[in-house]
Formats: structure tokens, C-alpha cells, sequence
């Protein structure tokens, strides 16, 4: 509040200088004295360009006010309307009366910093939705220091910087405005299928032995699970791109055991590098750009470099007086903080010498076989200092079109440069592949970089009951791939509360169980057989629904759609929806309705109840209620334990009818990983339902793409009213059922 009462007191209104459209559905505004040098954008996609005047009977126009380096934006909100996104927030769904601070920080259960006002990640974006349904977005194109404040009056957006860009985004729908943002900020690619299994990680896993123990037990106990995390502790002294030989001496063949065992791995890299003349990435990263790359090779270095390749870059460097890759304090000196690893330096991810540094980083340690990477402490999270990270005065020197300034400009996407910088490490190294990435801080715009989740979180019901607004409001501003940490980071833990968490595994997007390096192990055996085997419940029920989660996916990557969705999205025009944030739906077919929420509020229309599995195994009393829509078609597949294994024979189609009697559903389908779906080889079947009488008749209508699908057969579930009607046949000749 002391920012926003700074400018409104001593503050001068800056004239708008250029308002025009981007398309029929947005509008850019740039105030008088908006410099790029000064304000570089990082949200969009691609630059932005205007195509001309403003949409006739266009409504919503911000106003700026500026003063001693500090700038102002607010805009008037419609009567009525309701405000959601902000990207990572703690409290509730709905947006109007709160407050936040964007200033990526380490924030370990949310409120050690900040009373859960400032978190690791910043989306300098509000979504509205007005009584009629009709919708607007607000992005405030700054990555300065900033408050956001979201009133039912007005939305105020006061940067700690120069004056910035605003987009307005209009649309018909909260669905079309979402998209629309999507367009402009990018949409998260299409990532591999075994990202979207079920996950376990902890703080952390060691020596090897350990790991592969996890994986037996997973296996042992049928609970199903593609994927196991690697924190710090594999690590020669917690320094980022190296193997502590006593408790991971081979972590090739620590990875060829968890591939032969159905398994992919995740291993954690963090920025701060550890002052060490004898490890070679503070040796690279001190002498980059004063040392030939000759000079780099011989001896100081693991990671061959290419001579030809840097040598125009450094010697660039070199006429510009500069000599090391670390961020630098303002008298030039480089910045050294206190992390893991001790005392520690910081790349300058600004530089693009630098991030092309960071990239071939990932050479020699990808070769050793884990399949996706996890950005940590990126914020940058220090220790031992004011407010958790590096002085806002700190020096960045850019470059490739990026201008040099203090830390307070860049602070915010520093995980988003580092995630950049990684994600095009992975893709040199495995252009064959998709790149899995995690990033723990990230800016508007990031998901076309990294997946994310949201931190440190605790075990609390408070946590869990929390946990589903902050992921839909991620997905709300553009981040379709996020989760949280399943079972709580920190905090007490006993059986009843770990079987509530982990029921929410088939629902969230990045759905990965995680604790601290604290607590007592959290594995889903650990609280005994019957919560055992509410996670297997659970965790089959995920794995059931990968066919339609696949498909969400697919969606999300091709149009920006969220996969999970608050339920104001089945009905916009209904008020009471708009703060109900303790049932969500996953895509617009399945609603979910956790066994603790109280009394929510569930959207009109026609919601049919269903199982995925056997009724009396989800009636536990722990797993979430599911409904699927009328006139939706949902594909699922078979219990498998991990997505290497065929789910799809046969297919089940579950159905609910509409009030017309009809259906219709899709199903994607690709090889899973790789980019040939991108030159075609993907498949797209569209199913339809139809009610004749007393009778149904469920058929593939079309496909698309040129991947071939061999006649299958397809379980057909109708569900009724009062009853179950199943029957199978084959795909191509479809299945007529008698109801």
C-alpha cells in the first residue's frame, strides 16, 4: 500500500500515445515516454504488432500515472464482475479485494515472507468476467517490481519502474480470453506422455541404492508411477552438474535400472554456482570471456566446447571490457550470496554468451541417461540476507537485444532466462525428443519453457483445501501444467491426512507427491494397507483417465485451454459459480467433487455420477466424486503402471447423454514422445453418440491425422439416469447398445 499511496500523492497523469489493436479481441497501450530499453517485455510470445485502429465501441481503457521512477496503471472494473488469474497466489479463487506483490521469493509454506502475498512467481495479469459471462484480461507488460491490488472497483497495478505497456484482452467467454492470452504470452508445448504419470519425489533420495529400493517397492506393490525424482543430495557438495561418488558413483547405470523398470528420472540443477577453483563450472563461468575457448578446454573443463562456434562471441565480449558470466554487484564486483553449496556466484542468465553457456552445461550430465531436468531456488532464493535473494541494485549486463540494468528490473525472470537457457540445453542435446522441464520460478509466458508447481507448500487441510484455487488460477493465466506438492513439503503427516491428499493425484496436471528432507519417508506403504490402497485407487484412477488427460493436454498445447478448470467455466452466466473453489472441473466433461468439500456449488445441466473402477474400491471414503457432462463422451484406458505399457485395448468410451440424446468426445493419440505428431503422424478420432428410440448408437465419425490406428475394440459405458448400460465392439463398425 506504501507504493500505491507514493504515486497517487506525488503523481502525473501520462498521456496514452498509441492505442491500437493487435487483433479484433485486443488492444495495446503505450504511454507517453514508454521506453523498451528501459522496460523489455518477456510475456509475449512474439513481438507485438498492431494491425490497426481500436475495435469499434471498444470499453476498457487504463490510466497511467508516473512519479520519481515509479508507475501507476488502474482500470475501472464493469459492474459485477469477477476477477480470478494473478498467476501464483495463495487464498481463494475468486481475485476481488486482494492484494500481491510481485517479487519471485522463496516463500517455504507460503507465509514466512510476506503474510502469502509474494510467492515464487509473478503474472502481472487479472482476468475478469462480467455478470453477462462476457469477459476481459489485463496484462501490465512490466517485469519490475510490482503490487497488484484487485478491488470490485478497480484493478490498481503500481510498478517500482518505468512506465510500461498494457493489452486488454476482450472475448465472449472467460474460455475466450484465456485463449487469446495463450496466443499472445505462447502456449505450453505438448510435453512427453510419461510427464503425465504419476510422480515421486522427496528431499532427498540417496545413495542409488535408495532410488532403486522406491522404484522395486512401486513395483512390488502395483502402485502405478512413471516417474522418480533426484534432489540435491546426488550431488559432489550440492554443486549443480556433478555426482557425489560415494553415494551415486554411477548414475548412468542408476538410470538404465529405473528404464529397465519402467521408470523415468528427474534430476534437480539449481543457479548458484559454488566458488570453487577446483570445479570446473566456477572455473568456465570465471574465465568464459576472458579465456580462449582453447584455454577453457585444457584441463578446466569437463564440457568440450567449440572453438569456432564461441570464438566470435568472446571475443565480444572481450572488447567490451567484460570478463566472467556471474551477475555483478553495482561496483562490478561479481555478487556472491550463501546457498546450498555454500558460498556461491550467480550465472547472468541476461547475457546470451552466458545462457549459451548454460546450455552446453547440460552435455556431459544428460549423458548419463535422466530424462528431464528441475530448475530449483531459481528465484534466486539466497541465504542469510534481507529478503531472501540478491540486492535489488545488482548489475545485469544483457545483451541480444536485452538493455543492461539493476536487479530489480530482471529479478522476475531470472527462472524464466534460466528455464530458457535449459530447456534449449536439453533440445541440443536430444532434438529427437520433448524436453521435460520444472522450474520453480517463472514470469507470465514461461509455460512455453517449463511446467511448474507451487513450491513449498505444507501438510496441512488449510494447504490441501488451498491447493486447488492456486492451480486454477495458474491455469487461469496461462500455466496449464502445474501442480503441487501431493502429501504437503513441510509439516505434520499422519495416515488420514496423507489418504486426502493423495487422492487428488488423477486430477491435477503435474501430479507428483514430494516432502522434506525432515520429515519421516511419506511413500504411500509407509501409512500402512489401507491407505495403501486408497493411493493404488487413486493412482489406477489416474492412470485409467491418461487417454482423456492425454487429450487435455493435446488441447492445452494447441489452444491454451487449462486442463484443470474452475466451474464458473460450465456456466459463465451463473453467479453462484463464481467463487466455488472446492470442486473444479477437469477439461469441460468431468467434474470433480473432493469428499471434504462443504455444500459447493455445482453447475446446472445434466451430471451423471461414474466409476472408473470397481464401486465398492472407490468408495473408501478418501476418493473424489466424478461426474461426467451430458453429451460427453470421455476415452479411457486400462489400469497400466506406467505409460510405456498399451492402455488402449481395449478403449473405453464412457457416455452421458445430453437432453437431445446425443454425445460427442475426442481422443489424441501420438508416439507418446518425439515431434513427428508435428509432420502428421498423430491421431484425432472424433466419437458421436446418438439415441434412436430405444436405442444407442455409438460410432468413430472421423479422423484426423495420419497416424495409422488398427481396428480396435471399444468398451462402451452409457451412463443413465438410474442405471449402467456396457457393451462391446469393434471401432470401426461401432456399437449399437439396447437402454
Amino acid at each position: 500500500m506504501l507504493l500505491i499511496s507514493a504515486v497517487a500523492a506525488h503523481c502525473e497523469e501520462i498521456p496514452i500515445v498509441q492505442q491500437q489493436a493487435i487483433d479484433e479481441r485486443s488492444v495495446l497501450f503505450v504511454p507517453q515516454g514508454y521506453d523498451p530499453q528501459t522496460n523489455p517485455s518477456f510475456a509475449f510470445d512474439k513481438p507485438l504488432q498492431v494491425r490497426g485502429p481500436l475495435p469499434k465501441h471498444w470499453r476498457l481503457f487504463p490510466h497511467f500515472l508516473s512519479s520519481a521512477n515509479k508507475t501507476q496503471v488502474t482500470l475501472n472494473v464493469p459492474f459485477g464482475a469477477s476477477l480470478y488469474g494473478t498467476g501464483e497466489v495463495t487464498g481463494p479463487l475468486l481475485r476481488n479485494g486482494k492484494e500481491i506483490t510481485l517479487w519471485n521469493t522463496d516463500n517455504s509454506t507460503y507465509y514466512s515472507n510476506a503474510h502469502g502475498r509474494r510467492l515464487y512467481q509473478s503474472h502481472p495479469w487479472v482476468l475478469g468476467v462480467r455478470i453477462d459471462g462476457s469477459a476481459f484480461g489485463v496484462i501490465f507488460d512490466t517485469t519490475w517490481k510490482s503490487h497488484l491490488k484487485t478491488t470490485s472497483e478497480k484493478i490498481v497495478f503500481s510498478s517500482e519502474g518505468p512506465l510500461f505497456r498494457v493489452v486488454i484482452i476482450e472475448g465472449a467467454s472467460p474460455q475466450a480470453v484465456v485463449r487469446k492470452l495463450a496466443d499472445l504470452t505462447g502456449k505450453m508445448p505438448l510435453p512427453p506422455k510419461w510427464a503425465i504419470g504419476f510422480q515421486q519425489c522427496r528431499y532427498s533420495y540417496y545413495p542409488d541404492a535408495k532410488v532403486r529400493e522406491i522404484a522395486d517397492q512401486y513395483r512390488a506393490r502395483h502402485l502405478p508411477c512413471d516417474v522418480l525424482w533426484l534432489d540435491i543430495d546426488y550431488m559432489d557438495g550440492y554443486r549443480s552438474f556433478t555426482f557425489d561418488q560415494k553415494r551415486f558413483p554411477d548414475p548412468q547405470a542408476t538410470n538404465d535400472y529405473l528404464h529397465r523398470h519402467g521408470f523415468h528420472s528427474v534430476w534437480i540443477i539449481d543457479p548458484g554456482i559454488k566458488i570453487d577453483p577446483h570445479y570446473f563450472v566456477y572455473q568456465q563461468g570465471s574465465h568464459l570471456f576472458s579465456s580462449s575457448p582453447e584455454a577453457l578446454k585444457s584441463g578446466m573443463t569437463t564440457i568440450p566446447l567449440d572453438p569456432q562456434h564461441h570464438q566470435h562471441e568472446i571475443s565480444g565480449l572481450k572488447t567490451a571490457g567484460l570478463t566472467t558470466a556471474w551477475v555483478l554487484k553495482k561496483n562490478g564486483v561479481p555478487f556472491e550470496g550463501e546457498v546450498w553449496a555454500g558460498r556461491s556466484l550467480f550465472p547472468d542468465f541476461t547475457m546470451p554468451q552466458v545462457r549459451h553457456w548454460w546450455s552446453g552445461l547440460y552435455h556431459d550430465f544428460l549423458a548419463q541417461g535422466m530424462d528431464g531436468i528441475w530448475n530449483d531456488m531459481n528465484e534466486p532464493s539466497v541465504f542469510y540476507i534481507k529478503h531472501g535473494t540478491m540486492p535489488e541494485d545488482n548489475w545485469h549486463r544483457g545483451g541480444g537485444g536485452l538493455p543492461s540494468g539493476i536487479h530489480r528490473m530482471y529479478h522476475n525472470v531470472y527462472g524464466m532466462l534460466m528455464a530458457s537457457a535449459t530447456r534449449e540445453g536439453i533440445l541440443h542435446e536430444r532434438p529427437e525428443k520433448r524436453p521435460f522441464l520444472l522450474s520453480r520460478s517463472n514470469y507470465l509466458g514461461g509455460q512455453r519453457y517449463a511446467t511448474t508447481w507451487t513450491g513449498d507448500n505444507s501438510a496441512g487441510m488449510k494447504y490441501l483445501k488451498m491447493s486447488i484455487p492456486m492451480a486454477l488460477n495458474l491455469g487461469l493465466s496461462g500455466e496449464p501444467f502445474n501442480g503441487v506438492d501431493l502429501g504437503g513439503y513441510a509439516g505434520k503427516e499422519h495416515p488420514d491426512l496423507f489418504g486426502k491428499w493423495i487422492v487428488m493425484a488423477p486430477f491435477m496436471p503435474f501430479a507428483r507427491a514430494h516432502t522434506a528432507t525432515y520429515n519421516p519417508p511419506r511413500e504411500p506403504w509407509v501409512f500402512g494397507p489401507k491407505i495403501e490402497a486408497v493411493t493404488r485407487t487413486a493412482l489406477e484412477r489416474r492412470y485409467r483417465l491418461l487417454p482423456y488427460l492425454y487429450t487435455l493436454f493435446y488441447n492445452a498445447s494447441t489452444k491454451g485451454d487449462p486442463i484443470m478448470q474452475p466451474l464458473f467455466f460450465a456456466d459463465p452466466k451463473n453467479l453462484l459459480l463464481r467463487s466455488e473453489d472446492q470442486a473444479f472441473l477437469l477439461g469441460k466433461d468431468l467434474l470433480v467433487v473432493p469428499r471434504w468439500a462443504s455444500f459447493p456449488r455445482l453447475p446446472g445441466g445434466i451430471w451423471r455420477d461414474i466409476s472408473l473402477l470397481d464401486g465398492k474400491q472407490e468408495e473408501d471414503g478418501y476418493q473424489p466424486r466424478i461426474k461426467i457432462r451430458g453429451g460427453a463422451i470421455v476415452p479411457l484406458g486400462r489400469v497400466i503402471q506406467n505409460t510405456e505399457q498399451e492402455s488402449l485395448q481395449p478403449l473405453t468410451l464412457c457416455i452421458a447423454l445430453d437432453q437431445r440424446g446425443e454425445a460427442r468426445g475426442r481422443l489424441y493419440e501420438d508416439a507418446g514422445d518425439g515431434f513427428a505428431y508435428r509432420q502428421g503422424d498423430y491421431a484425432l478420432s472424433y466419437y458421436r453418440a446418438q439415441r434412436q428410440g430405444d436405442s444407442v448408437t455409438v460410432r468413430l465419425e472421423r479422423r484426423e491425422g495420419g497416424r495409422s490406428i488398427a481396428d480396435r475394440t471399444i468398451h462402451v459405458v452409457l451412463v443413465m439416469r438410474d442405471h449402467v448400460v456396457e457393451k462391446e465392439g469393434l471401432e470401426s463398425t461401432g456399437v449399437t447398445l439396447n437402454i
